[in-house]
Parts: structure tokens; C-alpha cells; sequence
């Protein structure tokens, strides 16, 4: 029987994602990283796709649910994500009107899966959500741990927003696989949702990835292959372990410890004027701090 247990955080914050992108943004925003780049840009074409998929999941969980603090995580995760979709939507429109239009193909595609995935039972949709919650966990300790080799130098305006949008996604790490716990426990199709969630979306962003690839007419070259491979087992080496943690029938999202840097930057986040956009990254920093003023003058 299902029995709700304190978050790692006090609240789930909605916040007001207010990131904006140049209108003549490079769609190569990390110099000299091409791979890396076009891996991060095929991931953001899964999100208006994904996340809608997964508030849809959390409201409809919503109905079977009677435990008042696990409905009010639930309603703030789905407003977390939908506060996501919308400026991955931004971001995509304008990644496809620089040089992309095949993105619009894509896209297409990823939208005919996700629509055959709503068709499923909501047992095997929040399988599927825990999992790939448990992989966004992993991600979020790989891009702030690793943040000045990943980002250096790279656009602040992307930089940022992946950035903030996974310390959102560790604030609500617990909500998915307690909502299959609630709603279901049962170990098998969890143990699957795993591989499912995470590698269906991975599959459709390096999908797109190598379309970008093949419009900027690198993948004959030996060194598109090398960085290729360098990216992939970076994302293995860092994110296998957190999914191959959450295969244990004990697994607790609440076992995973938040990073330092994400705690600051939440702190950081508290003490900002509510009038304020969010501040972006300074990716030239060789720290890359967090970008709060009244957090730095306090240290």
C-alpha cells in the first residue's frame, strides 16, 4: 500500500521561464561542438512532445489519488512541465528557421509516437514516466557536475535554461515513480519503464541529431564519428548509473542527492526579486557561478 514520504525539497516551485533566444541564434551554440550541440537541440524537439505526454499522465493519475500532499506535488509538477514545453517550443521554432526546416519532419514523427503512447494503459504511461524521471535525475548531476567542460563558452541564453530546466526536474524527481507507486507498485512494468522512458526519448533526440548532422554534411568525416562517440559514452558513463540504480525493487528517487550547485541556485532563486527575469550563465566564468548578485556578495 502506497504511503507518501517528505520530499527532498520544501516546495516545488513553478517559476515564470521566461528565457528568450536571439532570433539569429546559431543552432551550433557550443563552439567548436557540433555533436554536442545538434544532441542537446534533438532532445529539445522531444520536449512539446514529451512533457505534455507526461502532465497528461499526472492529471489523469490525479483522479485515483487521495493523498492531499501527493496531489499537490502532482499539480505542481504538471505546472513545472508545462512551463518547460513552452520555450522548448520557443527554442525549436527558431533552431528550425536557422538552417533546420527538416526539423519540421521530425518533429512530425516524434508527435505520431507520443500520440500512440497516449493510447497505452495508464499503468504502462507512468511506467514510462518514472523512467524516464529516473534518467532526468542523472542528467541534471552530469550537466551541473560537468558543466564547465559541457558549456564553456557556449550560448548563455540555451546554457541557462537546460540548466534551470534540471534543477526543476530534481525538484520533482520524486513525483513520477510515486505516482506509478500510488497508482499501481507493481515491480515489472516499472523495471521496463526504465529502458522504456529513457531510451525511446534519447532514440528520437539522437534521431534528430543525425539529421542535423547529415544537413551540415559532416558525417563522412572521421572526427564527427570520434565526437559522436566521445558524447555518447560521456552521457553513459554519467546518467547509466542513476538508471541502473532505479532497476533495484527498492529504488527512491529520494536516495539521489541534489547537487551543491543546484542548492545554491535555488537559494539564490528565493532571494530574487519576484519583478526579475531569471539571470542567465556566465558560460565564459571559470567557475561558471551561480548568477545571483545578492548570493555572491554574501560569500
Amino acid at each position: 500500500m502506497f504511503q507518501y514520504k517528505p520530499k527532498t525539497v520544501e516546495t516545488i516551485v513553478i517559476r515564470d521561464f521566461n528565457f528568450e533566444f536571439p532570433e539569429d541564434l546559431d543552432p551550433v551554440w557550443i563552439p567548436g561542438k557540433r555533436v554536442r550541440s545538434h544532441m542537446f537541440n534533438g532532445l529539445s524537439l522531444t520536449m512539446p512532445h514529451l512533457e505534455p505526454f507526461l502532465v497528461k499522465n499526472g492529471r489523469e493519475t490525479a483522479r485515483h489519488v487521495e493523498d492531499k500532499e501527493l496531489l499537490q506535488d502532482i499539480r505542481d509538477f504538471c505546472g513545472q512541465e508545462s512551463q518547460h514545453y513552452k520555450c522548448h517550443r520557443r527554442l525549436n521554432d527558431i533552431l528550425t528557421a536557422n538552417g533546420y526546416p527538416e526539423f519540421e519532419k521530425v518533429e512530425a514523427g516524434m508527435a505520431k509516437s507520443w500520440k500512440n503512447l497516449s493510447g497505452k494503459s495508464l499503468e504502462h504511461r507512468l511506467a514510462y514516466s518514472a523512467g524516464f524521471e529516473t534518467m532526468t535525475n542523472g542528467f541534471t548531476r552530469w550537466l551541473i557536475k560537468k558543466r564547465l567542460h559541457l558549456f564553456k563558452n557556449a550560448s548563455p541564453h540555451i546554457t541557462s535554461f537546460w540548466l534551470v530546466h534540471m534543477i526543476e526536474e530534481t525538484e520533482h524527481k520524486t513525483v513520477a515513480l510515486d505516482c506509478y507507486m500510488a497508482y499501481s507498485g507493481r515491480y515489472l512494468p516499472r523495471f521496463l519503464g526504465v529502458f522504456h522512458g529513457s531510451f525511446h526519448v534519447v532514440g528520437h533526440g539522437l534521431k534528430a541529431m543525425m539529421v542535423a548532422l547529415k544537413k551540415d554534411r559532416v558525417l563522412h568525416k572521421p572526427s564527427t564519428w570520434w565526437e559522436l562517440t566521445r558524447e555518447m559514452s560521456s552521457m553513459i558513463y554519467n546518467v547509466g548509473p542513476f538508471l541502473l540504480r532505479a532497476l533495484l525493487p527498492w529504488h527512491d528517487a529520494r536516495d539521489e542527492i541534489d547537487p551543491e550547485w543546484m542548492q545554491e541556485w535555488t537559494k539564490g532563486y528565493a532571494q530574487m526579486p519576484a519583478s526579475q527575469a531569471i539571470p542567465l550563465l556566465d558560460t565564459q566564468h571559470p567557475e561558471m557561478p551561480v548568477p545571483f548578485e545578492t548570493l555572491q556578495a554574501a560569500e
